[in-house]
């Protein structure tokens, strides 16, 4: 039975070790590519209040400026990322989903102009967002050890989502930040914080 369970344990782990790693070998591999084009792919970054830079929103968080920024961001995107992951795949690829969308909206709308946003950071935040919010949400021992744990190692990037370095896409990391805390509001039903009210009531039968 002990087997069994431990079995169970390592396919999980040996699961999310190929995800995650297949993600970041298409982004290293991405970044290869555009490198030796001269940086062509990063024109598919976010454009703000461009209708190509609207479609470039499911792009952009493929591409970087460089192998440093894609350096910079792969080991945060594995340990946050496997930390969403912890729970079930599926919550991965819904935070992610999410949080690249609100990420790339928010730099959209608000970005200035003739800027190009682009980086797998949004999604960063996003896991950070959603790690925080669904420990205030969820209020479970799994989802606090994690969420201060989370806090312990990157707590110091947030603040990132504040205007405090130049060509840095502090738009992208607030709104994926957002997007991260919007998904754990809609996992977790967003109300478990609060507590309950027992109300006693009286039943009239309408007759």
């Amino acid at each position: 039975m002990i087997n069994a369970h431990i079995q169970v344990i390592k396919n999980g782990l040996m699961r999310h070790a190929k995800i995650l790693g297949a993600i970041v070998v298409l982004l290293w591999v991405i970044e290869l590519v555009d490198t030796l084009s001269g940086h062509q792919l990063d024109l598919y970054g976010v454009q703000p209040r461009s209708l190509i830079g609207l479609r470039n929103i499911l792009f952009a968080p493929f591409l970087h400026r460089s192998f440093w920024h894609l350096l910079a961001n792969t080991i945060p995107f594995l340990l946050l990322g496997w930390f969403v992951m912890l729970r079930s795949v599926y919550e991965f690829f819904y935070v992610s989903v999410i949080a690249a969308l609100v990420s790339g909206l928010g730099a959209w709308l608000f970005g200035a102009a003739h800027t190009i946003h682009l980086g797998i950071s949004g999604v960063i935040f996003g896991y950070m967002g959603f790690l925080l919010l669904r420990s205030y949400f969820e209020q479970s021992a799994q989802a606090l050890v994690l969420a201060v744990v989370a806090f312990f190692l990157f707590g110091g990037t947030l603040w990132g989502v504040l205007p405090l370095q130049p060509d840095i896409s502090w738009l992208g990391h607030l709104f994926g930040f957002i997007g991260g805390g919007l998904a754990a509001y809609r996992l977790t039903g967003g109300q478990r914080s609060w507590p309950r009210i027992n109300r006693r009531y009286k039943y009239i039968d309408a007759r």
